[in-house]
């Protein structure tokens, strides 16, 4: 039983169906950090589905997007260090908030000054203007003055990738993009990997594609990603400074990849094995 219906009705919902008998992956972030509740990504963690206790959660969008492009690195050599900055597209924040970047647009145009009314998000004391725009807030802010959202892209890597060892810095920015998420990484791994190694385990990775041919100006762009089942990959670089250190840029649909198809891929994963 797939379950889209907003954290507060999987609290109350998700333990009945289960107790019904039914397995629930739930796209929410209501269950993502219990202990018993396994946060899978298919292509990363499958094996953890065997761990279920009814409840299987989905991760949040941007956490999906950046760890499928990072998995065929941390293969490679166990990645030390992250720092995220993302680039997430108003669908993200719901219907509402694609209606105000295409009102805010038209008003500009025209001259006119719109009323900002849902972003940095509905429920927040002060809106701002997407159009034309960055905001670099997106969910609550927490005693340490990381947003909620940037602090899921932390514990949910923690837990998917069993290591809270990783040091991980995010800052979450939302832009106007209708949709499809984009994101800059910086990671360091523990041993020097070389770049073309890299390419070639992007190439041979579920979930991958490598658009990386900067002679041909071929990179990762949301517009080119949305309605692709695949996280866009590429800028794939050595740091300047670190030899360690390996830049990159990707794009993914947040709404499929990292959301709907992310939760059917489970589903699809306990069917196959027999985990029902």
């Amino acid at each position: 039983m797939l379950f889209f219906a907003g954290g507060s009705i999987s609290k109350t919902l998700a333990p009945e169906a289960v107790k019904r008998g039914a397995i629930v992956i739930d796209n929410s972030s209501a269950f993502r950090m219990e202990s018993d509740v396994p946060l899978v990504i298919p292509e990363i963690n499958a094996d953890d589905i065997k761990m279920h206790k009814g409840i299987i959660a989905n991760p949040n969008c941007s956490t999906i997007i950046m760890l499928v492009a990072l998995n065929p690195i941390h293969k490679l050599s166990p990645i030390k260090r992250i720092i995220v900055s993302t680039y997430q597209a108003v669908s993200g924040a719901g219907k509402d908030a694609v209606e105000e970047l295409i009102l805010e647009t038209k008003e500009y145009f025209k001259g006119e000054e719109y009323q900002a009314k849902i972003l940095p998000y509905a429920s927040a004391e002060k809106h701002y203007t997407i159009a034309f725009n960055l905001i670099p807030h997106i969910d609550k802010f927490m005693d340490n003055a990381y947003t909620k959202e940037e602090m899921k892209m932390v514990n949910e890597t923690h837990k998917i990738l069993h290591d809270d060892s990783i040091a991980i810095t995010a800052t979450t920015v939302r832009v106007p993009v209708f949709r499809s998420h984009s994101e800059s990484i910086y990671i360091e791994t523990q041993d020097i990997v070389d770049i073309e190694k890299i390419k070639e385990m992007m190439d041979d990775s579920p979930g991958v594609e490598l658009r990386d041919d900067i002679s041909e100006m071929i990179y990762p762009m949301p517009i080119e990603a949305t309605n692709f089942y695949d996280v866009s990959v590429g800028r794939i670089r050595k740091d300047l400074y670190n030899e360690r250190g390996i830049n990159l840029w990707i794009s993914g649909d947040q709404l499929l990849k990292g959301a709907a198809l992310n939760a059917l891929q489970i589903a699809e994963y306990i069917i196959e094995n027999n985990l029902i």
